[in-house]
């Protein structure tokens, strides 16, 4: 028998990197899932995966920026399969355009704010309802290391530290109707949403240069890879976890300890 066997979970941005392992871990331990992102080929290979692991899953294309898409996995879930357990709020990054703050590029901060923590608030109103009625429910937050350190640009930092206010505000406003509430932050993982190529030539430095100064960032002077979050975020979905509410637990091989 699976940890979350029986269990509907979806996973927002799961076409790759931890969305991806977290949903593949889920189906591995029993769960149906719906996944979504904005590019369908992927999303239908961690479909096909789940079914391959013995569960089953929906692909559902949806842009995470927008309020009414963003919410379409969840409503997959209630459509589809007639509930939902766990809610993983993975969609988030930076959104390309002008990030210095002396330029006043309003639009740029704003798509930064809506991809990595509104985004996250939308799908939760989506389910909460349903997972009170249930008297079950578990929304993980994907955080960053930006959301303890200003370690990244302004929108990303500012969106992914309110990322923590969010969580602990709704474990506090849940907690009681048998739902918890939690983020988990990685550090360096190896994702292609890091572009080092980007970070190489923002730093003045070789590609090498690069992920050697990431990995001095870490006590553990490594990369972390997707798949090794997946552990937590089960645990977190599943009963055993039940007693785990409103708390930041970073999967990040010590970031900046």
């Amino acid at each position: 028998m699976g940890k979350l066997d029986g269990r509907v979970a979806v996973v927002t941005g799961a076409g790759r990197g931890i969305g991806r392992a977290i949903a593949q871990a889920f189906a591995r331990e029993g769960a149906k899932i719906v996944v979504s992102s904005r590019t369908n080929a992927e999303l239908e290979a961690v479909v096909a995966a789940a079914r391959a692991a013995g569960s089953d899953g929906r692909a559902v294309v949806a842009d995470a920026t927008d309020r009414r898409s963003a919410r379409l996995g969840v409503q997959t879930a209630i459509n589809d399969f007639g509930r939902i357990d766990i809610l993983v709020n993975n969609a988030g990054g930076s959104i390309p355009g002008n990030h210095d703050p002396y330029s006043g590029d309003d639009e740029t901060f704003e798509k930064n704010i809506a991809f990595n923590l509104t985004s996250a608030f939308w799908t939760s109103s989506e389910a909460l309802p349903h997972m009170r009625s249930a008297g079950y429910g578990r929304i993980i937050n994907i955080g960053s290391g930006a959301a303890r350190h200003a370690s990244s640009t302004v929108a990303y930092t500012t969106a992914k530290h309110a990322l923590v206010g969010l969580t602990r505000s709704l474990a506090a406003a849940t907690a009681r109707d048998g739902i918890t509430v939690n983020l988990m932050s990685p550090g360096w993982t190896n994702t292609s949403l890091v572009d080092w190529d980007r970070i190489a030539r923002g730093r003045g430095v070789s590609v090498d240069e690069a992920q050697e100064g990431a990995r001095a960032d870490s006590l553990q002077h490594r990369i972390l890879e997707p798949e090794e979050l997946a552990p937590m975020a089960v645990l977190l979905a599943s009963p055993d976890g039940g007693g785990i509410t409103g708390q930041m637990i970073n999967v990040d091989g010590g970031y900046r300890v």
